[in-house]
């Protein structure tokens, strides 16, 4: 549900009565039903028809169209939209662990998130940066990546939520080269054909032969490259990241190897903010999500735009058949 003080609670009153994902799947929230309650008598709609269970969740009841897994951590009590706390940070949390736990063990396919908000985490105590490395840390992979797709392209991310000064020590061509290889066996799987992807440069101008940056282009991302293309992946770069995401470079791209957060989400959100899906790719679960955030200012008022949702959901049906 993410987090209650946010969007994440309207998505999900949206998603139980979006006829397309009712058709394709049997939606399983997890949550607080207080709080979702909450939000629908503060939007003025009626809770949507679907099974309620308490606790943990065992066998979804498919004889309703939807299930809604009350964790009852009263999350709903003092609630306010818009307003996080650490309060609401530990019930988002607690969400997550508890779908994550569900498809580790078989009782559900997929997990498609809902928007976080890492202040909230922080003010609760929770020290992970983000949903990727939570996943990562409770699936035991420590091989994963994050990457942003949509049907235009994808950018995948070497560096995730960390300082920009953190990102030379961390861009090794050992992290580049499994980058790639994630990347490569993830739309292989969404588009169904080899994918033609490209790595960035993380200077200007791809460091312009070694004028800017400390070499980083020719001593840790070109040998990564190199390495992949030799194992047969369809990799080029690195290209100087200002002009790559150009109209006529995009068509012929189908991904993007990015060296750090803001290097690929900003071109991605700008060009694919409604349809963008976050996943992140080496864990032996799906995960999916919105790419967008809590977006705390239009919370509960009826204006979150649910087409990411609905692509994320789409997606992870797509995944795990």
């Amino acid at each position: 549900m993410g987090d209650p003080a946010g969007v994440g609670p309207e998505l999900c009153l949206q998603l139980l009565t979006t006829t397309s994902v009712l058709e394709e799947c049997h939606p399983v929230i997890f949550g607080d039903l207080s709080a979702i309650q909450k939000t629908a008598a503060q939007m003025g709609i009626n809770f949507p028809e679907c099974a309620i269970v308490k606790g943990d969740l065992t066998d979804p009841p498919l004889d309703a169209p939807a299930t809604f897994v009350d964790l009852a951590n009263d999350a709903g009590v003092d609630l306010v939209a818009g307003q996080i706390s650490a309060q609401t940070g530990r019930a988002s949390f607690q969400f997550i662990e508890s779908a994550i736990a569900s498809a580790i063990s078989g009782n559900t396919d997929a997990v498609v998130t809902g928007p976080i908000h890492k202040e909230a985490w922080k003010m609760a105590g929770i020290e992970y940066p983000g949903h990727t490395e939570l996943f990562a840390d409770r699936a035991d992979s420590n091989r994963f990546c994050m990457m942003m797709t949509a049907p235009a392209f994808s950018c995948s991310l070497v560096t995730t939520h960390v300082g920009y000064h953190e990102v030379p020590q961390l861009m090794t061509t050992d992290r580049i080269r499994e980058v790639i290889s994630l990347t490569n066996e993830a739309l292989t799987r969404i588009l169904g054909r080899k994918p033609k992807l490209i790595a960035l440069g993380l200077n200007p101008h791809a460091g312009e032969g070694g004028l800017f940056g400390a070499n980083e282009e020719e001593n840790i991302i070109l040998p990564a490259v190199t390495s992949e293309a030799k194992n047969g992946i369809d990799i080029s770069g690195p290209i100087p990241p200002d002009t790559a995401f150009l109209p006529w470079k995009r068509k012929e791209t189908d991904g993007y190897i990015c060296m750090y957060h803001d290097q690929g989400l900003i071109p991605f959100k700008a060009l694919n903010f409604d349809t963008g899906v976050n996943i992140t790719l080496g864990l032996p679960l799906i995960r999916t999500s919105v790419d967008h955030g809590t977006a705390l200012d239009i919370a509960w008022q009826g204006k979150a735009d649910i087409s990411s949702l609905i692509s994320a959901v789409t997606l992870a049906v797509k995944l795990s058949i």
